[in-house]
C-alpha cells in the first residue's frame, strides 16, 4: 500500500493538449473536513484506509494542497440536454487533476468536483454544496456494491465556505474516479465544431486507452462504437432490473466506457412504478424510468452521428439495431436471477411482464419484494406476500406460474442465490436525505454508517435493520432537482 506522496502519476489526457482541455488550479475550500471516505475506492489507488485519517487527505481534496505530478485541467465538452443541442459545456466546476497509474498497472482519473470556476462555468460559480456531494458518494459506491456499472467516488470535503442556491449551504467537494472521464458529448463537440483531425485524435486516444482489443479489428472505429453500445446496454439492463433511475440522461452525463456517471436527482424506486420521475425539473418525463431504455437507443444514435466522419453509416445503424436485443438479453438474464430461475425459458419475459404490471397496479416496494420472495420457500413465500397486491386473483395467476417455473430444489441453495442478487438494503432518497441533514449540521456519522451499511448491500447487518425498513410516506415523496 501507498501513502499519498506516493501516488504515481501518468496524465495521459493532459498529453492531448488545449485542444481538448484548459490548465485550471483549483480553487481551495476554507477550513476542509473530511465528511466520509470510501475504503474499497481508496485501495484502487492503492492507498491504505489510515490514510484518510492524515490531515493531508482533506487539503488534497479540496484544492489546498496539489501533487507536484498532477496536472489540473478542465475537459471541453458538448452534448444534447432534454433533447437540444448545446454547443459549448465542458467541466464548469470539476477539474481532471490527474491520472493515478496503480501498482495494478490501472489508470484511476481523480476529478475533484467543485474546484470552482473554470472557462466552461458559462454563469455559475463552479462549486458544489454538501447534499449533492453527499448523494453522488452514496450512489456512486452503493451502485459498485450492487454490481452495477459505476463510476467511483473516494471522498467527500465539506467547508465554511458559502455556497448559494435556493438558499445558502456549506460548499463541498467531491473526489471521483473513473478510468475515463470522456463522455458522448466529448465527441460531439468536435464533430460539431468540425474538427475532425482532433475528433480522430480523441477516438485514437480512448481507443488505444480504454478499448485496445478494437485495434485487432479490421475497423477499428467501428468497433469502438458496437463495444459502447453493448456496454451501455448492459448498464441501462442493470438500471432497470434494480430500480434506479438517472433522472438526467444528456449526452454529456453518458460516460464512454459504459458506466454510470454525473449522479444529480437520482432515485431508486421504492413503490414499482414505471413512469416514475425523479427529477422534478424533468416537466415532460423525457427521463423516467421507463423511459431510460429508448433515450439510451437516442444517446447513442447521437453518438453514431458525431462518428460518421469516420465510420459508414450503414454499419452505424446495423449496430442500432443490436441494442435492444442485447439490452433485453441482459434484462431478461439479470431478472431470471432477481427470481431465482436457473435456466432460461422462452415464457420468463411474459412472467416477469406479469409481474411487474400486478407491482404497479399495487405499488409493492420493489426491492422488499424479490428480497422477501427468496426468504422462504417460494409456495410459503408468495402467499405471504400476497397481502400487498390488490388483484388477488391476477396475482394467486402469476404465483401458480411462478411456482411451477420455480421448482422444488433445496431452500437453503435458493435462498443463496437469490439473497446474493436480491438487495437487503437500497439507498432510498429519504435515508440519504436524513444524512444530509444531520452532515449539514456538522454531524458526519449518520453519512458514514448509512455507507457502510449500502456497501454490503445483500448481507444481514444486526442492528442495522432499520435502513432495510419500508420508507415512510412523506420518504416517498422528496423532490430532487439539478440544482448542486
Amino acid at each position: 500500500m501507498k501513502t499519498l506522496a506516493e501516488l504515481t502519476f501518468d496524465n495521459r489526457f493532459a498529453r492531448l493538449g488545449d485542444t481538448f482541455s484548459t490548465e485550471v488550479l483549483p480553487q481551495p475550500l476554507a477550513d476542509p473536513q473530511l465528511v466520509v471516505a470510501s475504503t474499497a475506492a481508496m485501495a484502487l489507488l492503492d492507498l491504505a484506509p489510515a490514510q484518510a485519517d492524515d490531515s493531508l487527505f482533506a487539503e488534497l481534496f479540496s484544492g489546498h494542497k496539489l501533487w507536484s505530478e498532477a496536472e489540473p485541467r478542465a475537459m471541453v465538452y458538448s452534448g444534447h440536454q432534454f433533447g437540444s443541442y448545446n454547443p459549448r459545456l465542458g467541466d464548469g466546476r470539476g477539474l481532471l487533476l490527474g491520472e493515478v497509474l496503480n501498482e495494478a498497472g490501472q489508470h484511476w482519473d481523480l476529478h475533484l468536483k467543485g474546484a470552482g470556476m473554470t472557462p466552461y462555468s458559462r454563469m455559475g460559480d463552479g462549486r458544489a454544496v454538501l447534499r449533492s456531494s453527499i448523494r453522488e458518494f452514496l450512489a456512486s459506491e452503493h451502485l459498485h456494491a450492487l454490481g452495477i456499472p459505476t463510476s467511483r467516488a473516494l471522498c467527500v470535503t465539506s467547508s465554511s465556505t458559502p455556497v448559494y442556491r435556493e438558499k445558502q449551504e456549506r460548499g463541498a467537494m467531491l473526489m471521483r474516479l473513473a478510468p475515463s472521464h470522456v463522455r458522448f458529448g466529448s465527441f460531439e463537440f468536435f464533430y460539431y465544431t468540425k474538427q475532425h483531425e482532433a475528433l480522430k485524435q480523441l477516438l485514437d486516444h480512448v481507443i488505444e486507452c480504454h478499448f485496445p482489443d478494437c485495434l485487432e479489428h479490421p475497423e477499428p472505429y467501428h468497433s469502438f462504437f458496437r463495444e459502447v453500445l453493448e456496454r451501455t446496454a448492459g448498464m441501462i439492463a442493470h438500471w432497470q432490473a434494480y430500480g434506479f433511475c438517472h433522472g438526467v440522461m444528456n449526452t454529456d452525463n453518458m460516460s464512454i466506457l459504459g458506466i454510470t456517471f454525473d449522479f444529480g436527482p437520482y432515485a431508486f424506486l421504492d413503490d414499482f412504478d414505471a413512469h416514475f420521475i425523479c427529477n422534478h425539473s424533468d416537466d415532460g418525463g423525457r427521463y423516467s424510468y421507463e423511459n431510460q431504455v429508448p433515450i439510451a437507443h437516442w444517446n447513442l444514435a447521437a453518438l453514431a452521428q458525431a462518428l460518421t466522419p469516420f465510420v459508414q453509416v450503414q454499419a452505424l445503424r446495423g449496430s442500432m439495431e443490436l441494442f435492444l436485443p442485447i439490452y433485453e438479453a441482459a434484462w431478461l438474464d439479470l431478472m431470471r436471477k432477481r427470481l431465482g430461475l436457473v435456466d432460461a425459458r422462452d415464457e420468463d419475459k411474459e412472467l416477469i411482464q406479469r409481474l411487474l404490471q400486478l407491482m404497479q397496479d399495487s405499488s409493492v416496494d420493489y426491492t422488499r419484494f424479490f428480497r422477501e420472495l427468496g426468504d422462504s420457500p417460494a409456495e410459503q413465500a408468495v402467499r405471504r406476500l400476497r397481502e400487498d397486491f390488490l388483484d388477488l386473483a391476477g396475482f394467486d395467476a402469476w404465483a401458480a406460474a411462478y411456482r411451477s417455473r420455480a421448482g422444488n430444489g433445496p431452500q437453503d441453495e435458493r435462498q443463496a442465490r437469490m439473497h446474493a442478487v436480491n438487495p437487503r438494503y437500497i439507498l432510498r432518497n429519504y435515508l440519504a436525505q436524513q444524512a444530509i441533514e444531520a452532515a449539514e449540521q456538522g454531524d458526519f456519522a449518520p453519512v458514514r454508517e448509512l455507507h457502510r451499511v449500502l456497501s454490503r448491500p445483500f448481507d444481514e447487518q444486526p442492528g442495522m435493520e432499520r435502513y432495510a425498513e419500508r420508507p415512510p410516506e412523506w420518504g416517498k415523496h422528496l423532490e430532487i432537482s439539478c440544482s448542486s
